[in-house]
């Protein structure tokens, strides 16, 4: 029984008068269906809980249940392929129990208790262990080997080890003894706190790409493995298809899939699409390394603000196994409403646009999370993560899309214009940017091409002078420009339909390996260098255009298959001899 009862209930948020017995971010369990809660102030008169489930028909004088701990996130293998709501209950288990809709108060555990995993022993006894060590295996997927870890604040040596064999998920396979004499026993599961980051040997210097094989992103505004971009766009401007391009394509291991606030039948689409895709990479179901955490608009508020710290916990998980981990949260933007929602209902003092105040560090405390780790069993992994944000009326001054430009080191503009004209990925190549390029020129220098930073600087460099070019042109037409000027509009536009642009239904477009990206864009400053010659030489424009080298350099892309560089040679051979007959 409880002594402590519901004094309030103001949408999601409970409070209780007059007691001692919660703490901060406790977890507690409200009214007579148990819902879940979590303690967010306390002051000497009024204990504040807010409820990650549907209040209707919850009473003042209703109990509230202390629990001693705080809002835990279980991990243990069964995380990947399965779907979670956004406090971490798996919803195909409760499909099953209640049918299309969720049930209040109902506490299923994430993950199955009765399975049996092959589990592979690879400490024996006397062994020193100490926190985020590895002390076993077991395949969790056909991809991914899910490796058992030391809780990060236990230490100890071996006392006794079950052998290899098959055990459930609360079976003690070792039992660990620390300095003061006790014993823990370690199972395959622990749990551990979403709001706490877990912790790292040392936080190592960010100088990889996490290659995604988009044309724009790889090579105008990269990301590093470890790094945080943000993904502005209005309604329609494909944020969730960039995610799922990214989630199929990038080089990450494991894939985290928030969608945190979505409608319900993008959230679905989401669901169907990923179960049917095949890995590229390996040939098996995608699931098999990808979790989904499914937070829809029309759930409880509250559980959409925790999902954003449930997923980045279910990614530092497998980061501390050695992982790389890419996490897509979609969308940031619904997350912060969640958080204005609840803080009105708190009677907070509203800042910009009625947000909270505290909005920036919240921001800041999700994106501080990712990084390049060494872990503490010495191997690297990484969190990086990738946030949707939906600003009301492609409006990229308000508040969610400002604070997190603050908090992001890469900015992938999303235009309405673009969208519209078909032109995907819609990443706007003037109004974006990568704060990664000095930090990968590096690893793009020794690993694909020591001129790779050069050819992505000079093709950048036509973009900008045609963005200078067209304000000219609108106001007084192309016709009064210079030959030299016209080719420079007449190359961006082979950049822009022939190389940012990318079709995601192309068997060899849909993902471009480096060193074609590359040859890509060795042939179009070629052919741009060459046409400059010959136009300074006194060449009509018209007469280098008639060759249809433009045409068809904007079509290489589908012409060249990925497998096929040699064909590129055939290309800047046919620019040298078509253009060496207009001399």
């Amino acid at each position: 029984m409880s002594n402590n009862t519901i004094y309030s209930i103001n949408g999601p948020v409970v409070t209780i008068k007059d007691t001692k017995d919660f703490s901060m971010m406790e977890m507690v369990y409200v009214g007579e269906k148990r819902l879940i809660g979590e303690v967010i102030s306390i002051t000497d008169a009024l204990t504040t809980i807010q409820v990650y489930e549907g209040t209707t028909g919850l009473k003042p004088g209703e109990p509230v249940y202390t629990t001693g701990s705080p809002m835990c996130a279980t991990l243990g293998p069964g995380i990947l392929s399965n779907i979670f709501d956004g406090i971490e209950r798996p919803l195909k288990q409760l499909e099953k129990r209640t049918g299309a809709f969720i049930g209040e108060g109902i506490n299923e555990g994430a993950l199955d208790t009765e399975r049996l995993w092959d589990v592979k022993v690879t400490v024996k006894v006397g062994d020193k262990l100490r926190g985020g060590q590895i002390y076993g295996t077991t395949q969790e997927t056909s991809l991914i080997e899910h490796r058992f870890l030391v809780p990060p604040d236990l230490a100890g040596q071996v006392v006794d080890c079950a052998p290899d064999g098959k055990y459930k998920l609360n079976d003690c396979i070792v039992k660990l003894k620390d300095e003061r004499g006790n014993i823990h026993q370690l199972t395959l599961c622990q749990r551990w706190p979403i709001r706490i980051p877990r912790p790292v040997d040392n936080r190592l210097p960010i100088n990889m790409p996490l290659i995604t094989g988009q044309r724009v992103i790889d090579t105008l505004f990269p990301i590093a493995k470890g790094g945080t971009a943000a993904v502005p766009g209005g309604f329609g401007t494909g944020k969730t298809m960039t995610q799922h391009q990214l989630a199929k394509w990038c080089d990450a291991q494991v894939i985290v899939y928030i969608g945190c606030g979505e409608r319900g039948n993008e959230m679905t689409q989401v669901l169907e699409e990923f179960s049917e895709l095949i890995d590229p990479k390996s040939g098996k179901a995608l699931t098999d390394r990808t979790v989904l955490i499914a937070n829809t608009s029309n759930m409880p508020v509250a559980a959409r603000e925790a999902s954003i710290y449930t997923g980045i916990t279910l990614a530092e998980y497998y980061r501390d196994m050695g992982y790389h981990v890419a996490i897509m949260a979609d969308s940031t933007s619904r997350w912060a409403e969640a958080l204005r929602e609840i803080s009105g209902r708190l009677e907070e003092m509203p800042a910009e646009e009625g947000f909270p105040a505290y909005l920036p560090s919240r921001l800041s405390e999700f994106y501080e999370r990712a990084g390049y780790m060494e872990t503490f069993s010495g191997k690297e992994g990484s969190v990086s993560i990738i946030g949707a944000v939906s600003p009301q009326g492609s409006d990229f001054s308000e508040p969610v899309t400002q604070n997190t430009k603050r908090f992001v080191r890469c900015f992938w503009a999303l235009d309405k214009s673009l969208a519209y004209a078909r032109h995907y990925p819609a990443i706007n190549w003037t109004s974006s940017y990568s704060e990664y390029i000095d930090d990968l020129s590096k690893w793009y220098r020794d690993n694909i091409d020591p001129a790779y930073m050069k050819k992505r600087q000079e093709l950048s460099g036509i973009l900008q002078e045609e963005s200078k070019l067209m304000e000219i042109v609108k106001l007084i037409g192309s016709d009064v420009l210079p030959d030299d000027q016209k080719l420079t509009i007449e190359t961006a536009r082979v950049i822009r339909v022939g190389f940012l642009q990318q079709n995601a239904y192309h068997k060899d477009d849909t993902y471009v390996p480096l060193q074609k990206q590359l040859l890509m864009m060795n042939v179009i400053l070629h052919l741009y260098e060459k046409s400059k010659e010959l136009i300074s030489g006194g060449t009509a424009l018209a007469d280098v255009l008639g060759t249809g080298l433009f045409e068809k350099v904007s079509k290489m892309k589908y012409d060249i298959p990925n497998d096929k560089p040699e064909l590129f040679d055939e290309y800047m051979a046919d620019i040298d001899k078509q253009l060496g007959n207009l001399h």
